[in-house]
């Protein structure tokens, strides 16, 4: 059932299925995706008796901005920000916090600074808690290849781009991400409408920016952020599923993640599966999630 409410910031859209009771699961997505991801995971938690929450991103869908004024802002603070304004909002003192991309970003900013908050953690491709001071330092050639679409995003041409072929761009990325699915137009379709909120644009540019040093934060979030710079380590139960083709952050890369977990830890190489987890790999995704539930 989809379903609203108000944080200090958003008035968030989010999707609620499941029992009312109980350690409920927050499953986020991430850029360029949408709730419609974990369709097939909501409906084996649900099968199991699990509450799931769903909720849309800063930017996405029905989600809104309260106030003209508030910066639109995608950085990592924001995202963490409004994970836990939701948790307050809905009175959940604690969930399994599940997430891949800019959802699993928010997921572990939660897991780190606010650990009482979560019972467990889903985290696709590791420790997703941004290292923003060293981003100017060059990576290996193919790592700068697979991040092409921020070095765009950092151009006024590449905001352009990205407000005239919203759904071209996102197209093209979910197949460079995950080159062993094959979704069909009308998988892609499902989710696409989500881009059509008036703030995707200006937070997806906002956060591509951010993260490299190139954009100012909101004033708001500054203590978060100085916070974050630390790489606070995650000290709950956590799960790492990395897809073995994904396309943007290649397996090797949260190899040694390990290190920044403090609570029991697991890393799964998901095979035949890219960037996009829950969907092209719902079993996986869910097992991990009811893992973390039965404690």
């Amino acid at each position: 059932m989809l379903r609203t409410l108000r944080t200090p910031t958003l008035e968030i859209a989010y999707e609620d299925s499941g029992p009312p009771d109980g350690l409920p699961a927050v499953l986020l997505h991430g850029f360029p995706y949408a709730p419609r991801g974990y369709d097939a995971v909501v409906a084996r938690l649900t099968a199991a008796g699990q509450r799931c929450l769903v909720p849309y991103l800063r930017g996405y869908g029905p989600t809104r901005f309260l106030s003209a004024a508030t910066p639109r802002s995608g950085q990592q603070a924001a995202l963490g920000r409004d994970l836990l304004d939701l948790l307050d909002a809905l009175a959940i003192p604690r969930a399994v916090l599940a997430g891949y991309d800019w959802g699993g970003r928010a997921a572990c900013v939660v897991a780190a600074l606010w650990p009482e908050r979560a019972a467990g953690l889903v985290t696709c491709t590791g420790y997703n808690i941004q290292d923003i001071a060293a981003a100017t330092r060059p990576a290996p050639a193919e790592q700068e290849h697979r991040w092409w679409y921020q070095y765009y995003f950092h151009t006024e041409r590449g905001r352009a781009g990205l407000e005239a072929d919203r759904q071209g761009i996102a197209r093209l990325l979910w197949r460079l991400w995950s080159p062993d699915w094959a979704f069909d137009e009308a998988t892609f379709q499902a989710s696409a409408s989500v881009f059509d909120n008036p703030d995707f644009v200006p937070v997806v540019i906002q956060s591509y920016r951010h993260r490299f040093g190139y954009a100012a934060g909101d004033p708001a979030l500054e203590e978060i952020e100085a916070a974050l710079a630390a790489r606070p380590p995650i000290p709950v139960p956590s799960l790492n599923l990395h897809g073995e083709t994904d396309g943007v952050g290649p397996v090797a890369a949260s190899a040694g993640h390990g290190r920044h977990f403090t609570g029991p830890y697991e890393r799964r190489v998901i095979p035949r599966t890219g960037h996009n987890v829950p969907q092209e790999a719902p079993e996986a995704f869910a097992r991990a999630v009811l893992e973390l539930m039965a404690g």
